[in-house]
């Protein structure tokens, strides 16, 4: 193999040696398509994949018919969730149980928790990985998570989407476009913006050859993901794997049943041992002791701008401590809105509320909570929304009409009613749809629509993470003054959507809202973003804008190395005009 290499080498070489002079469109700085691994190995290109198809789940489809199957499989056996370090199954007798948030009386089964010598031997096996895993070549990680994208769309499809119905309440189209679609989207993508890295290549001169490499980082990654999508959850830890880098995951305690299903994945689909480490356990004590450790490299995170906060603030803190400076990409909170111009469609507005406020209890880190709507048009929403509101139902996510599931755990729950009490007691809100909560069975919080008369009210700046949306009415004429209000009254920038048919009125919303948020929708609703074609991130304080879904995403998993070897190095130490 070594042989092969340098002869292959030396011909590269050979060749950029003799180019001319003058370069050509043949010359060595316009074709760098292809490259050697330092292994022999050429790269190559992939294709752009296409988004996975979402199946339909149509009364009497098969898809329908195996996902209740594995539905009521999994209701009726407990699962023990163990953690995974080097390969290895670890059980440390301190359990804790799996719930339904629909059926909270349920227990789909237990997993175990790290203790703080857990987390060092996850970061321990990290780092004996990491040689090993960054020296394959591209081609080589790439084929593990297109086999787990494969496995995933096929035989485990029915698995993933059961687990996060059951674990995390989500209906059969909710679970369907993230713990499939999404989920396959990201590891194919990926794959696909890792190939295209290898492809960005500097421009070479005659008898100058250079090159650059995209090295993973230097020391683990610590991967920290929310209950909302298992999709993220496998994207935080797949995302820095894919670029060669070795990962500490710590799935949240409220997806575990599909975090699992995910490690198994990964496994299934051929991931050495300690590429990715499977560490359960208290958020606060892992995140700890991941960044109290000098190796660390990065940190993905998904989750709350309070959580995250205090993240930057640790890492900044031991900045001196560490290896090298940890890369620190999170997303974090929202306050999005929904901003109707009085040309607007009121129609397209009343579903984008429904669907963008309600669809999984508003617990979508896009989901809308705050809209503006023109005076003009506020008596026409109200109509419309009393007729799609008899639709947006609660209940069993088994039951294919229900589209507002129950909200993740109790302390949710009980922050909803806070708000929902707020909204009944101040004088300056009045509740328009829903109002009422009921924790019996499940954690069930009824779609709520309150009108605000205060544009700064609670309900308008602070998130929620529920099916709440508060509505503020605004006098037409002060179109130019709601655009400052949406953009100034709050401190998030993740999604927003703009509603309009004036073509003049969108380009001063994009003008003025272009920092508002990090994805904007024009006539269309706040959540959604598909891999490849909407790349998901916003800043201020919803996070660091890293784009999940894109190669600026990747890009952050890489340190760069630029190598230049010279053919005809200089054997004079003056140059010509000193002679």
């Amino acid at each position: 193999t070594r042989k092969k290499t340098k002869t292959m080498l030396s011909l590269v070489r050979a060749c950029v040696a003799s180019q001319p002079a003058v370069h050509t469109a043949s010359s060595v700085s316009s074709r760098p398509a292809r490259l050697f691994h330092a292994s022999g190995v050429v790269r190559g290109v992939l294709p752009v994949p296409a988004n996975e198809p979402i199946k339909g789940y149509m009364p009497g489809s098969p898809e329908r018919a195996e996902l209740v199957a594995r539905v009521e499989e999994m209701k009726k056996t407990q699962v023990e969730i163990p953690l995974v370090i080097n390969g290895k199954e670890v059980r440390t007798g301190d359990v804790h149980k799996i719930r339904c948030p629909h059926d909270h009386q349920h227990i789909l089964g237990y997993y175990h928790n790290a203790k703080p010598e857990h987390v060092q031997e996850a970061i321990q096996s990290a780092l004996d990985a990491r040689q090993q895993w960054r020296r394959l070549s591209v081609e080589t990680r790439m084929g593990v998570f297109m086999r787990a994208a494969d496995i995933a769309a096929t035989r485990m499809r029915a698995t993933l989407n059961a687990a996060t119905l059951l674990g995390q309440s989500k209906n059969f189209y909710q679970a369907e476009i993230d713990s499939a679609c999404e989920l396959i989207d990201f590891l194919r993508f990926n794959c696909f913006f890792a190939s295209q890295i290898q492809t960005m290549q500097p421009q070479s001169t005659p008898a100058v050859w250079n090159r650059s490499y995209a090295r993973p980082l230097e020391g683990f990654v610590y991967a920290a993901s929310p209950f909302n999508f298992t999709a993220i959850g496998l994207n935080l830890a797949a995302a820095p794997a894919t670029m060669g880098n070795t990962v500490v995951w710590k799935p949240s305690a409220h997806a575990m049943l599909s975090n699992w299903y995910i490690m198994e994945l990964f496994q299934e689909a051929g991931m050495p041992p300690g590429v990715i480490n499977f560490i359960p356990g208290d958020p606060a004590m892992i995140t700890d002791v991941c960044i109290d450790h000098p190796r660390l490299g990065g940190v993905h995170y998904t989750g709350s701008s309070q959580v995250f906060n205090s993240i930057l603030k640790k890492v900044g803190e031991r900045a001196g401590t560490y290896h090298s400076y940890p890369r620190v990409v999170g997303e974090t909170g929202g306050k999005n809105f929904i901003l109707a111009h009085p040309t607007a469609d009121i129609r397209a507005v009343s579903v984008a509320i429904a669907r963008g406020a309600f669809e999984y209890a508003g617990q979508k880190c896009s989901a809308t909570s705050r809209a503006y709507i023109p005076k003009s048009l506020f008596g026409k929403l109200k109509e419309h929304l009393a007729h799609d509101m008899q639709f947006v139902k609660t209940g069993d996510p088994l039951d294919p009409t229900v589209v507002c599931n129950a909200v993740i755990h109790e302390a949710s729950f009980d922050k909803c009613v806070s708000y929902i009490e707020h909204a009944r007691t101040s004088e300056r809100c009045t509740i328009l749809h829903g109002g009422s909560a009921d924790k019996s069975q499940g954690y069930f919080v009824q779609p709520t629509v309150v009108v605000t008369t205060d544009p700064l009210d609670k309900l308008m700046t602070e998130e929620i993470f529920g099916p709440i949306i508060a509505i503020y009415v605004y006098d037409d004429v002060d179109w130019h003054r709601t655009l400052h209000l949406v953009d100034r009254s709050c401190k998030y920038g993740l999604t927003g959507s703009v509603f309009a048919r004036d073509v003049y009125a969108v380009e001063e919303a994009f003008h003025a809202l272009d920092e508002a948020a990090g994805n904007l929708y024009i006539n269309d609703k706040s959540t959604g973003s598909i891999v490849h074609q909407q790349p998901f991130g916003g800043a201020r304080l919803s996070g660091t804008n890293d784009k999940a879904g894109s190669m600026l995403n990747l890009l952050r998993w890489t340190s760069m190395l630029s190598v230049k070897e010279s053919f005809l190095p200089s054997h004079e130490v003056l140059y010509p005009y000193q002679k």
